[in-house]
C-alpha cells in the first residue's frame, strides 16, 4: 500500500480521468483528503460556460444541480468500484453537492473502515 499523500494524489488523478471519460469534461483542479473513514474530494472548475449562464436564475441553478447530481448518481457504482480498487475499502455511502456560484463539487465517500488510521499504522509500523 502507498503513503497517504500518494494515495490522495492517485484518487485525484483517477477521478479526474473518470470525469473526462464519463462526463466528457474534467475539472480544472482536484484535491483529495483522507480523514478517518472518509475520502473528501473537492473538484474545481467543473461547470461549463453555458451552465454558469443558466445558473444565474433560480430555476436554472436548481436544474444544473439536479442534472449534475443525476449524472454523478448514474456513475456511482463505477466511482465506488474505483475507490475500492484504490483503497481496498468498501464504500458504505457517497454524498455530493455542487456550488453553482464557485463551480466546485464536493464528493464524500464514507468507507467501511478507518483508512487514515490504517495508512498511519503502515508508516509507523
Amino acid at each position: 500500500m502507498m503513503s497517504k499523500g500518494a494515495l490522495e494524489d492517485k484518487i485525484s488523478r483517477t477521478l479526474t480521468q473518470w470525469e473526462k471519460e464519463y462526463l466528457g469534461r474534467g475539472p480544472i483542479s482536484v484535491k483529495t483528503d483522507i480523514v478517518r473513514n472518509m475520502i473528501i474530494v473537492v473538484l474545481k472548475g467543473i461547470l461549463t460556460p453555458a451552465e454558469k449562464e443558466v445558473a444565474k436564475t433560480l430555476d436554472g441553478l436548481l436544474s444544473i444541480k439536479k442534472i449534475r447530481s443525476d449524472l454523478l448518481e448514474s456513475g456511482s457504482a463505477q466511482l465506488k468500484e474505483i475507490i475500492f480498487n484504490l483503497t481496498g475499502q468498501e464504500v458504505v455511502s457517497m454524498h455530493t453537492d455542487i456550488s453553482t456560484k464557485t463551480g466546485e463539487r464536493v464528493i464524500v465517500f464514507i468507507l467501511s473502515n478507518n483508512l487514515e488510521e490504517m495508512l498511519h499504522k503502515l508508516v509507523t509500523g
